[in-house]
């Protein structure tokens, strides 16, 4: 964000001297920013990075504040992995949303078969904070929020949290499936952060084996059973950890699938962060 803003930061002469191309950030904990991650996942990283930190007060979790350090000389390039360009950012995000179209289509034949204005217009849309520029081309790639098959009902509008607009959801006419329907994707592009830990990605289907919407609880117990068994011996679903997604923490029965359509970032990704419950009730 400060990458634009050198003249808000500095006087003339100090702008005039500094190289934008050598900034980079860490958090007050001395963790670095990479530049490639959405804001919300760096928060949330953030956040479950705090979930393991000894604290004197199970209330200072209430809020975690994200304190940034700008440095503006001797970037640390061989842990960032990506320099603080705006070309570079780019160039990430754009192959994010072609890895998350390959994963839900099967192919990215969605994202290159846009026009060069098109696919500009996505990263405008980003960098100028402008919804309905990013949106008016990302309709085109992202699925719709049709919901599955008679496993579950229509969610009313006003309390959807994907605002999609309704001329960007193809008719399906006589009640018939919807092929953007987030339910007839192949898989939902996924990833699980753990605070200090690796990241985790695996195949999550929209539908199981026996035609049941796949949930957030079988995603995370399938990939993490120690935090999350498959059955739990009792209530709550969150008994040593918790998700959270978009700074929202999630119900063990979300479906995948709409997490998919209306949780993801704008790189189409559904970044779910794992934070840790410490003495069974203290938690961000």
């Amino acid at each position: 964000m400060l990458l634009y803003s050198s003249t808000s930061i500095f006087d003339e002469a100090a702008a005039r001297v500094v190289k934008e191309e050598e900034w980079w950030f860490e958090s007050e904990e001395g963790n670095l920013l990479k530049w490639h991650w959405p804001l919300g996942l760096i928060y949330d990283s953030h956040t479950i990075a705090a979930s393991i930190r000894p604290t004197t007060s199970s209330s200072s979790l209430q809020s975690v504040p994200l304190r940034l350090v700008l440095h503006l000389v001797s970037p640390p390039t061989e842990k960032l992995l990506l320099s603080p360009s705006a070309e570079a950012c780019k160039q990430a995000f754009m192959g994010q949303m072609k890895e998350a179209d390959f994963i839900r289509w099967g192919n990215t034949k969605r994202m290159t078969g846009l026009r060069k204005a098109e696919q500009d217009g996505l990263w405008e849309g980003i960098k100028e904070h402008n919804f309905d520029e990013y949106w008016r081309v990302a309709s085109k790639v992202t699925p719709t929020t049709t919901p599955a098959r008679s496993q579950s009902p229509p969610l009313p509008s006003s309390t959807s949290l994907h605002t999609r607009p309704p001329s960007a959801d193809p008719q399906t006419g006589n009640g018939g499936p919807d092929r953007d329907g987030a339910y007839n994707v192949r898989n939902i592009p996924v990833r699980i952060y753990l605070p200090d830990g690796p990241v985790i990605q695996d195949v999550v289907p929209p539908l199981l084996d026996d035609g049941s919407p796949n949930s957030l609880h079988d995603f995370l117990s399938k990939n993490l059973s120690k935090l999350f068994p498959a059955s739990p011996s009792e209530p709550p679903f969150h008994e040593l950890a918790y998700p959270i997604i978009q700074g929202v923490e999630i119900p063990g029965d979300a479906e995948m699938a709409w997490l998919g359509a209306c949780m993801a970032g704008a790189d189409g990704w559904v970044n779910v962060c794992i934070g840790i419950i410490r003495d069974h009730g203290s938690r961000l």
